[in-house]
């Protein structure tokens, strides 16, 4: 049974959530707050954690941020403001997804299974394998990225899809291809999330953000 921690300052909000994930077969922990949830996250582990964005003590974006220098839990964020920033920021400290308020529950649901089930399929590459090109070294075992020798901070998905880039080297890799392998078959987001990332991978990366190449009304390529 998956377990989920749904973070929401209003009770209407939690219950509401936690009735069709009940009804769905999951388990769920609630917190009011972002103090509570980080709390909460250092005692015991969760596979999807729900949170809002604006509560009182800790916000939902500063929570995460905290629950991420331990665990790379998925979070599916709410918001009631769905501006491009708020997305941004939120993808660069390691939220997975964006559900704007009001949502449907049942698409909330639906977002939940896609997370869900990405974290479920992706499993580590067997064998030690680490690549190069020039400065940029990939450790795909040890999920670890450096640049010129000094390791890279990249969000869990940054990860994601720079490995599927490289595996796929000086490969034209198609907007659906990339959104499909990396997000998964159902995501529901659109392709600006694909862009979002794209640009936050090729600030992570410096100056090797050259070997990530645009190519117009297609997709992307790592060229080597």
């Amino acid at each position: 049974m998956y377990h989920l921690l749904v973070v929401d300052d209003e009770e209407q909000v939690r219950n509401l959530i936690k009735k069709y994930a009940a009804f769905e077969g999951y388990q769920v922990t609630e917190a009011s707050d972002g103090m509570e949830a980080v709390e909460i996250c250092r005692k015991q582990d969760f596979d999807l954690i729900i949170m809002d964005v604006m509560m009182p003590e800790l916000d939902g974006f500063s929570a995460c941020r905290e629950i991420r220098k331990t665990s790379n839990t998925p979070v599916l964020m709410l918001s009631a403001r769905g501006e491009e920033y708020d997305r941004i920021h939120g993808f660069e400290i390691g939220v997975d997804d964006y559900v704007v308020k009001p949502f449907s529950p049942k698409e909330l649901m639906m977002r939940v299974q896609a997370i869900l089930k990405r974290s479920q399929t992706a499993s580590p590459d067997n064998g030690k394998e680490i690549l190069t090109f020039e400065g940029l070294t990939v450790d795909f075992t040890g999920r670890i990225v450096t640049i010129d020798g000094v390791k890279a901070d990249l969000s869990p998905k940054e990860y994601d899809l720079l490995f599927y880039l490289v595996r796929n080297r000086n490969i034209a890799l198609s907007r659906e291809t990339l959104i499909s392998n990396v997000w998964g078959y159902d995501f529901y987001g659109d392709d600006r999330t694909l862009d979002t990332h794209i640009k936050l991978l090729r600030k992570s990366l410096g100056p090797y953000s050259k070997f990530i190449v645009t190519l117009r009304g297609v997709g992307y390529r790592f060229e080597t």
